[in-house]
């Protein structure tokens, strides 16, 4: 189930790019994505994806991916970092710019986006994919770290100590205000991401649900802000005017 929501919010981005360009491939920018976990779907599915990332070994997983799929031609690796990101792509180069996983470990989450938007043609959108502290304060008070969620909690960048391998964790509250923080975008969804992750025990009295059916079930509460709050991803896409 896990990104069944976002794929959602992609295809539907996606198609509106190609309808309002007449049938063209839509620009992707993935920022970070270097193994290619999204790019390669978006590039297989007709899209040109450009992806920046620091690393050789992930930039070379993503060369095998895309020639899988048989999507090489339509995938452009680039290594670099995305503090100089205005370096390494064209402003408003991008109809659809993806930063997942990002903003968790950066040294500058505001900076970051702003440099996402700038990559973003007018217009455009950015896709931010990141770790809900909710989520994360759940999973641990359920496994019975409770100093863990205590610190979750009380943080103020949702972390859980020294030994914490993330940064920091977004709420909705704090990942909407980050983006809103960005003149030149404003957010459009916001919803969780693998809502059922954590609580879905399997198969029930129901019988053994298809793969479809638990993605829509995840879809459907992933779009409830009560519920969306506390997946252990939150999804938000911000367009850039």
């Amino acid at each position: 189930m896990r990104g069944a929501a976002v794929h959602r919010a992609l295809e539907a981005e996606v198609g509106r790019v190609r309808a309002e360009a007449g049938g063209a491939p839509p620009r992707v920018l993935d920022v970070g994505g270097g193994s290619g976990t999204w790019a390669v779907p978006l590039a297989a599915a007709g899209c040109t994806v450009a992806v920046v990332d620091t690393s050789p070994n992930a930039l070379a997983t993503l060369a095998r991916r895309a020639r899988e799929a048989g999507a090489t031609e339509r995938v452009t690796p680039i290594q670099g970092d995305v503090d100089v990101l205005a370096d390494l792509v064209p402003a408003g180069g991008a109809d659809l710019v993806l930063g997942h996983g990002l903003l968790e470990v950066v040294d500058d989450p505001r900076a970051v986006l702003a440099a996402l938007a700038e990559a973003t043609a007018p217009g455009g959108a950015v896709s931010v994919l990141t770790v809900g502290r909710h989520g994360a304060f759940l999973n641990r008070v359920m496994t019975g770290r409770l100093t863990e969620a205590r610190r979750l909690l009380v943080d103020p960048d949702g972390c859980t100590g020294p030994g914490d391998q993330l940064r920091r964790r977004f709420d909705p509250t704090t990942l909407g205000e980050l983006a809103g923080a960005v003149g030149s975008l404003r957010v459009e969804l916001l919803q969780g991401d693998g809502t059922l992750d954590g609580w879905w025990a399997g198969a029930s009295g129901d019988g053994e649900p298809t793969t479809r059916e638990v993605n829509e079930l995840d879809e459907l509460a992933s779009a409830v802000p009560a519920l969306g709050a506390v997946a252990p991803r939150l999804h938000l896409l911000a367009r850039r005017h």
